[in-house]
């Protein structure tokens, strides 16, 4: 009885190592903002007092920077991250909802709440198909506002 309690044991970590090395690579560990580092800005505004800096990142380039593979089950192509900074003080704004509206070429559109990463705030999208995207965010930080930003992005 001991014996098969082991294997089960055994069998069940060996099972979840795979979706726990998912879910740590699902944005956990990026210590020193490098996602912020990567890529190149989208998209840069101010609004109501607060400077929104968006970023694209394919998740090839993601991945290769924390030499990582791509997992084939990974449908997601792109990471999409924003860092907010009060105007005036220059304070990165870490808490707070984000949501991310993509609409996609051919118009049909995902929807996804960005979460908080060390520094900004992120999640990842299907976005496959060249050409243009429009991105819609609307997020309420701790000041109780709610902010919108809008632009295009062109997938190549």
């Amino acid at each position: 009885m001991k014996k098969l309690a082991m294997i089960l044991a055994a069998a069940t970590l060996a099972l979840s190592a795979p979706m726990a090395s998912l879910a740590a690579m699902d944005h956990g560990g990026h210590g020193d903002h490098s996602m912020m580092k990567m890529g190149d800005v989208a998209h840069e505004e101010v609004i109501d007092g607060v400077k929104a800096t968006f970023k694209v990142i394919s998740m090839k380039e993601h991945m290769k920077a924390m030499k990582m593979e791509m997992p084939k089950e990974m449908k997601e192509t792109h990471h999409i991250m924003v860092e907010f900074k009060d105007v005036k003080s220059g304070k990165a704004l870490t808490e707070g909802d984000v949501k991310v509206k993509v609409q996609a070429p051919d118009k049909s559109e995902q929807t996804k709440e960005l979460m908080g990463m060390e520094g900004h705030f992120g999640a990842d999208f299907v976005m496959p198909a060249k050409g243009k995207y429009g991105v819609m965010s609307k997020f309420l930080l701790k000041d109780g506002k709610v902010r919108n930003a809008k632009f295009w992005y062109t997938v190549k």
